[in-house]
């Protein structure tokens, strides 16, 4: 991150993309549909910001992507699960 932040302008699922790399997101999974897809797109995108190694996966549903979350956090890492709001 950086030193002397800037402001920067984000939509509420970008936004919620930076706060998971800010907060140190090791594993972020999901399944595609709105608002996931543009969450995790954002985690993505800022990739490179991430201060651990950073794996995102799409899952192939919301139980999978729940389960690798839930598993990674058993094992200690910092895990999200983005998942529809009907989903």
């Amino acid at each position: 991150m950086k030193d002397h932040p800037e402001i920067e302008l984000l939509m509420g699922n970008e936004a919620i993309g930076r706060a998971l790399i800010e907060a140190g997101c090791q594993i972020a999974a999901a399944y595609p549909g709105t608002p996931s897809t543009e969450i995790l797109q954002a985690v993505a995108d800022r990739r490179g910001e991430a201060p651990e190694p950073l794996h995102i996966e799409w899952s192939v549903n919301e139980k999978i992507a729940f389960e690798v979350a839930l598993a990674a956090a058993y094992t200690g890492k910092r895990s999200a699960v983005v998942m529809k709001q009907v989903g």
